[in-house]
């Protein structure tokens, strides 16, 4: 047996329901035959117009009945209210146009008297029956399938209240810019060919210097649908990434722009606080130990430090030489081993890149961790300045 069909699968489209059976003056001992006839789609037709809904409705005679609602409409004084109320937020507007409608916008605009939702007196229904109740079961299942027409588009309640989306949309953007001047047409008769090679050229102004650190992102004062997964920290998240990796582009002429997949992690890593590389590391698919190794190389020595932390190669014997003989004045007792790219002496490493650079590595216990920027210079890196 199929599911019964309910009406209202969203709040707004619930609160509608609501409204009609508490609020709007609606005779409840009605509404039950209607919510049959709309279970049944006797419904047809259906035309949400700006306060009004039209529709036909089959009956128990063979043509259907034909159902109008008129909506009470707005004052230009409650158009103004409900439009400052959505207005004063930005994260209203992105809502709405994405399908959803605030609970607090509803709330706000009903306290400051423009309340979206119907109540009593604002429905005027006709149809064309025998049934003189108020309202028939004609009308009362047209009020139902209209949940449904709440529900996709919640638009739909100020075109009902008497102003379609693309008026209401318009309103919004003439308030966020109300000083600007009107645009008027000025004929422009160009610039002729002659006069354009006459013209002396200018110098192009020289760049802003880039700036210590990257600015902070805009504050979402509301959360994105719940319906995408996302989160306005999330969201944040990833836009102060974004400014501190254009920031680092700058800073490197673009050379970060080829950073790989491990690369761009370790970079987004050291930035974070410990406490949510956990987080990081899930979603990134990398064990947190990895993680927490990638992020402090990248701090110590960037992109280069990362390379040798995670590979090992063979640059042949002129390179490592000369770091042996920097470890052999060390005064050590521990004796100098070699493996491939890497030079060891007791708790010291000395790891040479592949970018001709040494690195300084110390152990603790079983872990070698890096230490400080590198150097062309096997010496500099094994004996830092103080």
């Amino acid at each position: 047996m199929p599911p019964r069909r309910t009406f209202g699968n969203t709040w707004w489209g619930r609160a509608w329901v609501e409204a009609l059976e508490q609020r709007a003056s609606v005779d409840p001992n009605r509404l039950p035959r209607g919510r049959t006839y709309a279970r049944k789609d006797t419904v047809s037709e259906l035309h949400v117009a700006a306060g009004e809904v039209i529709a036909r409705v089959r009956g128990s005679r063979p043509e259907p009945y034909h159902v109008t609602i008129r909506m009470k409409e707005f004052s230009p004084e409650q158009w103004d209210t409900l439009l400052d109320v959505v207005g004063r937020r930005l994260g209203h507007t992105a809502a709405l146009l994405d399908g959803e409608l605030p609970e607090e916008l509803a709330a706000q605009a009903r306290e400051a008297g423009a309340d979206l939702l119907p109540g009593p007196g604002d429905l005027k229904p006709r149809c064309s029956c025998p049934d003189s109740a108020n309202p028939c079961k004609h009308v009362a299942a047209v009020y139902y399938v209209v949940a449904d027409e709440v529900d996709t588009d919640p638009f739909v309640l100020f075109k009902l209240r008497g102003r379609p989306r693309d008026e209401v949309l318009a309103r919004l953007r003439t308030l966020r810019a109300p000083d600007r001047p009107p645009r008027t047409k000025v004929h422009d008769p160009g610039l002729t060919p002659k006069r354009a090679y006459a013209r002396r050229v200018t110098a192009v102004p020289r760049l802003p210097p880039v700036p210590d650190v990257a600015g902070p992102p805009a504050v979402l004062d509301l959360d994105p649908p719940a319906a995408t997964g996302w989160t306005s920290a999330a969201l944040g998240t990833l836009a102060a990434d974004a400014a501190s990796l254009a920031r680092d582009l700058l800073l490197s002429g673009g050379t970060a722009a080829d950073l790989t997949f491990d690369e761009d992690l370790a970079r987004r890593a050291a930035a974070r606080p410990p406490s949510e590389l956990p987080a990081l590391a899930h979603a990134a698919g990398v064990t947190l130990p990895d993680l927490t190794a990638w992020a402090h190389s990248w701090r110590e020595a960037g992109r280069g430090g990362l390379a040798v932390v995670r590979e090992t190669w063979s640059p042949g014997p002129g390179p490592l030489a000369a770091a042996s003989t920097c470890l052999s004045d060390s005064g050590l007792p521990d004796p100098i081993t070699t493996w491939r790219n890497r030079v060891t002496q007791g708790p010291l490493q000395l790891r040479y890149g592949r970018d001709h650079r040494w690195y300084r590595f110390l152990r603790t216990g079983p872990a070698w961790h890096l230490d400080g920027p590198p150097s062309a210079d096997p010496l500099d890196v094994a004996y830092p300045p103080g």
